[in-house]
């Protein structure tokens, strides 16, 4: 079988269900595992993503509003591929290509692979999707072997923190202007003993005011820009100026303020979330004594304010 991978988490999934040698296409950003950057790319971002946070905002907005697609298809190389399976998602027209994207390649192909198409919004969407993906490369019980796996590191996070202070939290997915996670990211945070402040569990993260994160008073900040590795949204995070009243909140009093591999573990809906939720369990308890850390600061960075 070949198999086009147009997201990061689906070429994630593959992966781990033993797939890997049948992926022959994959998009820009597919970085995990390692492998995938050698496979060919079948998809780009139009948006220059060496510009600053606000920058890449403005960018994103411009060809919304002109109703444009945010990447570009390899025609020609989807063509020579002729793939017999595209796995592709329709959750944000931002984030990845979209089914509407592969229409016009999809239209002058001689045969037609299969598409499926991906739109998770909580943890449950995402064991299902690793199922779907699984029953359409004819990996099933590999996949319920993955999602076994991933129930099975969510609940020891779950238990680890059984009995421990609630603590309240923001999770912002962008910086400039400011965004709250939404999606799956809540419920990671409730299940890692949590109060998300802001974030809509099942919801599309959303733009807010610096005011509405100050008027929540967290206790702990998560910073984790979408797409971001730890280094880039460390510096991001650190060259940006922060509003009046941030010293003043409890999260930065505590020096609980963190940056997050948010690339790997928070943005893409895939495997890898189970580990997102004992990052956040690091952070939301890294007072409790009873709480080992498991992270590592390979993926969790503290920092208080901007220049630290």
């Amino acid at each position: 079988m070949k198999i086009c991978s147009l997201l990061p988490s689906a070429t994630e999934i593959l992966f781990a269900l033993g797939l890997g040698d049948q992926v022959v296409g994959v998009s820009h950003e597919c970085d995990f595992p390692p492998v995938a950057r050698g496979k060919p790319v079948l998809i780009k971002s139009r948006v220059s993503h060496t510009e600053s946070a606000a920058e890449i905002d403005r960018q994103v907005r411009e060809f919304l509003a002109r109703s444009e697609s945010l990447y570009s298809v390899d025609f020609e190389m989807l063509a020579a591929i002729e793939p017999d399976l595209i796995v592709t998602q329709d959750l944000c027209h931002v984030c990845a290509a979209t089914p509407n994207d592969l229409a016009s390649a999809l239209a002058h192909l001689r045969r037609q692979p299969r598409v499926v198409t991906l739109n998770p919004h909580s943890l449950a969407d995402v064991r299902a999707d690793i199922r779907s993906v699984g029953e359409a490369t004819g990996r099933v019980e590999e996949a319920n072997s993955v999602v076994a796996q991933f129930e099975h590191d969510v609940e020891q996070v779950e238990r680890e923190v059984a009995g421990l202070p609630h603590r309240r939290v923001v999770c912002l997915e962008w910086l400039d202007p400011p965004y709250v996670a939404g999606h799956w990211v809540p419920e990671m945070v409730a299940r890692a003993g949590g109060i998300d402040l802001l974030g809509r569990a099942g919801n599309p993260s959303f733009r807010v005011e610096w005011e509405d994160v100050l008027a929540a008073q967290p206790e702990v900040i998560l910073i984790m820009p979408c797409g971001y590795s730890l280094e880039h949204a460390s510096a991001e995070f650190r060259k940006m100026p922060l509003p009046r009243g941030w010293e003043d909140l409890p999260a930065v009093k505590n020096r609980a303020v963190y940056v997050v591999e948010a690339s790997g573990y928070f943005s893409r809906p895939g495997p890898r979330l189970a580990m997102g939720m004992k990052i956040l369990a690091d952070a939301i308890h890294s007072g409790s004594r009873e709480r080992p850390a498991v992270s590592g600061d390979v993926l969790l960075a503290r920092v208080a304010g901007a220049g630290e």
